[in-house]
């Protein structure tokens, strides 16, 4: 770490100042700062000068500026008294990056035609772990044959591409069997917010999924006794039914009950509906067995949780991605990057008085993190993402 940095902080200049100052991005500076490294498109010295300049401005004296470029003794660095956990500095990145998008620089040098991250193409673009390929065949096998089955997930976490995995799996196998999907457009679980999605729209949409051609009826009464008959036809033809509902996490309470009463839709002992909810976590809020307006719906519901990617498979997660658009992994990242990648995506947290992590290793997240890396590795003009660049983005 360069003596710049402690200089910057004594002056009070953020290193975002300094950065729009030389017209770079703020990660090159973080880059030179923490680990003394120069960007390669500006001449070395000129870059001096044009920091000299600055700290000059900003009220820095000259024996200060004359060993800003040193090595910073980190023995001899100002101890923080108490430490917040909770307080982020402004000059601290957010964990979780917006989305990232590969520059043109970036594709050239390191000779990718496609992002490795960008949306799957078809099934085998699909990496499956032992926890993916657990929740996949739960879908599958309800919506073969029967069941109730909420999933949750964060957002990135692969919820999308397991529904539509789940439509393309059951279209390829021929397998007989209806899926219905709500329209969840600016779906809210109030009206105040935006539209909530209702019993009677759900039936809406199974109606028009079973017996397109018929015309409902007027009274709801009327026209959920219709949607009966209709799927007692369709199952009497040899089909089954899949309700599935997508940001399920914003269905209200009572859309939530009157789903077990669909759930309860049957000829003799089987049932004429099965249904899978996917949504965030506040899915798991509102499925909470201390909730009693919603128990009955608990009682009879599966959840499973799509968890993050193992630590000890984001190399192989990673292997998989690149070599879904003909790159090997080791020209694009060193281990140490693997890594750091870790590292980063690791939340800390306490709790009962333990100090853990809470991992954010999902793949939107590393994806938007190691694209950044990349174009960063791109500006440095270094070969390879290693450690240092992960950790300057």
């Amino acid at each position: 770490m360069l003596k710049l940095k402690g200089i910057l902080q004594d002056v009070g200049k953020p290193q975002e100042a300094l950065a729009q100052s030389l017209g770079v991005s703020s990660a090159a500076v973080a880059q030179l700062v923490n680990h003394n490294l120069w960007p390669r498109r500006l001449e070395g010295e000129v870059l001096r000068g044009r920091i000299r300049a600055f700290l000059s401005a900003s009220g820095v004296n000259d024996a200060a500026i004359a060993g800003a470029f040193d090595e910073a003794d980190a023995l001899v660095l100002k101890p923080v008294a108490k430490p917040c956990v909770n307080v982020v500095s402004k000059e601290d990145d957010s964990m979780l990056l917006p989305k990232q998008t590969l520059q043109p620089a970036t594709r050239k040098a390191f000779g990718l035609f496609r992002d490795p991250f960008d949306e799957l193409q078809s099934a085998e673009d699909m990496w499956v772990s032992p926890d993916i390929r657990y929740v996949r065949e739960a879908m599958y096998q309800t919506a073969r044959h029967g069941g109730f089955l909420a999933i949750e997930g964060e957002s990135g976490a692969g919820k999308s591409t397991l529904r539509r995995d789940l439509v393309n799996r059951l279209a390829q196998n021929n397998d007989a069997v209806l899926v219905i999907e709500p329209y969840v457009l600016a779906s809210e679980d109030n009206d105040t917010k935006g539209k909530s999605l209702k019993s009677t729209h759900i039936a809406e949409s199974m109606m028009a999924a079973v017996a397109p051609l018929a015309k409902p009826k007027s009274s709801p009464e009327a026209r959920f006794a219709q949607l009966h008959r209709a799927l007692k036809e369709s199952h009497a033809a040899g089909y089954r039914h899949c309700l599935v509902i997508e940001e399920a996490h914003s269905l209200p309470v009572p859309t939530l009950k009157h789903l077990k009463r669909i759930l309860e839709l049957e000829v003799g002992f089987t049932k004429l509906v099965s249904i899978i909810m996917i949504g965030q976590p506040e899915l798991g809020v509102k499925l909470s067995e201390r909730n009693a307006d919603v128990r009955e719906v608990v009682q009879r519901c599966e959840r499973v949780t799509l968890a993050p990617v193992d630590r000890s498979r984001l190399k192989e997660f990673l292997t998989f991605r690149f070599e879904r658009v003909g790159k090997a992994l080791a020209d694009v990242m060193d281990d140490g990057a693997v890594d750091a990648i870790v590292a980063r995506l690791s939340q800390p947290t306490r709790h009962g008085g333990r100090d853990g992590s809470v991992s954010l290793l999902y793949p939107l997240a590393i994806g938007n993190l190691l694209i950044a890396a990349m174009n960063l590795a791109v500006q440095l003009g270094v070969p390879k993402v290693s450690a240092d660049v992960v950790k300057g983005v």
